[in-house]
């Protein structure tokens, strides 16, 4: 008996026959109703951040914000298209379940199963089309070079995905294209894929035709629509469409690193600038300070380190460690693994905690620039 599952075994069922429960446009959120929730030290942080962000952008200094998946369900797609359209966010970066959240709404209006339910009922995350059009344009997008959110924020935008020929296909593995051996890899995957018999292959390219009825409220369209980088981070297991026998390992490693290489050129050019991370626990940390890390090495090489940035945390977490003026907790305390803090307290002496719902400080902080930038 094989001690590898076979997800070929598994039975899954259309969206179409899911319960959810966020829904677009009724779930967006009300910017000037959460906003006006703000008040006192949370305002105050709102300000400060608007004012860091503007300066930020007016002497050409990257403004990068990383989001966990929470805030495409409390409705902030909106918000985050707004803050990359009127150009006071130069960069975007989520989880997979971020990615996840967002194509479902601009696929069918809708996201958001009980999970409780089914779980119980064996149908927690085997849906076909979040499956299949999700792994399918990584599996095509790592042939190109393209990046994780790159991929399905192409195939959301233009509404089809552009498979390759068998004759392109069999020309880079033999070589009769000088390709490097990645794309070699990657054509190699497309090839094993179809041959399971999960998609067809023909002898010249064609394309898939894939509908988003409601892709305007979708944040990875409209990075790839303004060319604003918006980087997948996954984390292998995390999310529902590694259930789906398309999942490819190699095209998500090969489409995720991409992503994190080019969240890790932002964060070299972070001098000036600010980071956001807004409601990503464990994600936006743990990504950020390898990219730290890789920045400040080749900085230090050139005779200078990151300097002058600011970086903005929030969560609902009430911290009761003051990280400033106390410093690293001990590790017997629990703020001890807050890795949305910590992380963040060792490489940024200009930390702002705020904590708040993502709904309301989002929305103050867009209402703020709107105002100061008018």
């Amino acid at each position: 008996m094989s001690d590898v599952f076979d997800r070929r075994t598994l039975q899954t069922r259309s969206l179409k026959e899911r319960e959810n429960r966020v829904f677009v446009p009724g779930d967006l959120v009300d910017v000037e109703r959460r906003s006006a929730e703000i008040d006192g030290e949370t305002a105050s942080a709102v300000q400060d951040a608007a004012g860091a962000i503007l300066n930020a952008r007016k002497n050409g200094r990257p403004v990068i914000l990383a989001f966990g998946a929470h805030a495409i369900k409390n409705g902030l797609a909106p918000v985050l298209i707004e803050l990359i359209e009127r150009n006071w966010v130069t960069h975007l970066a989520t989880n997979g379940a971020g990615i996840i959240h967002d194509w479902e709404l601009a696929y069918q209006g809708q996201t958001s199963e009980d999970v409780r339910t089914n779980q119980n009922e064996g149908t927690f995350g085997l849906w076909e089309e979040t499956g299949r059009y999700l792994n399918l344009p990584l599996v095509l997008g790592s042939l190109y070079g393209l990046g994780y959110g790159e991929s399905v924020g192409a195939m959301i935008e233009e509404n089809v995905l552009r498979v390759p020929g068998t004759g392109e296909l069999e020309a880079i593995l033999s070589g009769v294209t000088d390709s490097p051996f990645w794309k070699r890899a990657a054509a190699a995957d497309i090839l094993d894929k179809a041959f399971d018999g999960y998609f067809e292959l023909r002898e010249d390219s064609f394309e898939i035709a894939v509908r988003h009825a409601y892709s305007k409220y979708s944040v990875q369209a409209a990075a790839f629509r303004l060319g604003i980088p918006l980087t997948g981070h996954p984390m292998f297991g995390h999310d529902i469409i590694y259930t789906s026998p398309l999942c490819s390992g190699a095209a998500i490693g090969r489409t995720a690193e991409r992503d994190f290489l080019r969240f890790a050129a932002s964060v070299s050019r972070l001098s000036g600038g600010v980071y956001l991370s807004i409601g990503s626990a464990i994600m936006s940390p743990m990504v950020f300070e390898k990219c730290f890390s890789m920045a400040q090495n080749v900085a230090i090489q050139n005779g200078r380190k990151l300097h002058d940035y600011r970086i903005f945390v929030n969560d609902l977490y009430v911290s009761d460690w003051n990280w400033s003026k106390q410093g690293e907790p001990p590790s017997d305390s629990p703020a001890y693994y807050l890795r949305f803090l910590k992380s963040f307290a060792r490489v940024c002496s200009q930390l702002s905690y705020v904590c708040a719902d993502n709904r309301a400080f989002l929305s103050g902080l867009v209402v703020a620039l709107r105002s100061l930038d008018s």
